[in-house]
């Protein structure tokens, strides 16, 4: 049988996102650029423990200006997790989600969070319709979380600010895990296969500011 894809080679995989047999070299070459691989593929999971990251340069951090520290993490662990929660779900439950959609949503909203500190709420909305719904959901659930968390502490524990430190946190995150495909979901892999309900994210000293 000949692969579906390139009709020439003999196919040797099963592609579960394309219900039909490919080539290796179809599969490698296609894969997360033209197909929109099922994260379960066993092929998809082999090649993510080959991909390497570039690394995110300090110089390159998308809003400099926020500072990171190991202290604000731990100290905001609750928080940092329900936000990759809450983007993870986003994430799979938003059809055609892939990680630039997570970015650009990401982005948007730690904008929103900056006009704050002006006084004046201007709402920062991505192009992508896929990344403005996947904002819309994860904007809407910790909006309920802080709600949730005062109503039980009795005051405003979560400030604006820590909100955007650990957005910004995810961003910087999510930049770091890009794979460069069309279709790439490694950030979204990443989540799916290391973050657990009630642990927290896996912390990245390349992403957090010293100090």
């Amino acid at each position: 049988m000949t692969c579906s894809l390139c009709d020439s080679r003999k196919s040797k995989r099963y592609c579960p996102a394309l219900r039909s047999q490919i080539c290796p070299q179809c599969c490698g070459k296609e894969r997360e650029e033209t197909i929109a691989c099922a994260l379960d593929c066993p092929y998809l999971n082999e090649s993510r423990r080959h991909e390497k990251s570039q690394g995110l340069h300090p110089k390159d951090f998308p809003h400099k200006e926020i500072r990171i520290t190991d202290s604000f993490l731990a100290q905001r662990e609750e928080l940092l997790n329900a936000a990759a929660r809450f983007l993870l779900a986003a994430a799979m439950q938003v059809p055609g989600t892939v990680d630039r959609d997570v970015r650009e949503a990401l982005d948007a909203q730690a904008r929103t969070y900056k006009t704050l500190e002006s006084g004046v709420l201007y709402q920062t909305l991505p192009d992508s319709p896929v990344a403005q719904a996947v904002l819309a959901d994860v904007q809407g659930k910790l909006e309920e979380f802080r709600r949730q968390e005062s109503a039980q502490a009795g005051f405003v524990r979560t400030r604006d600010a820590d909100v955007l430190g650990i957005l910004v946190f995810l961003l910087r995150m999510a930049i770091d895990r890009d794979n460069g495909r069309k279709l790439g979901r490694s950030f979204i892999h990443f989540l799916r296969g290391h973050f657990q309900p009630g642990e927290a994210v896996a912390q990245q000293p390349s992403l957090i500011t010293p100090g």
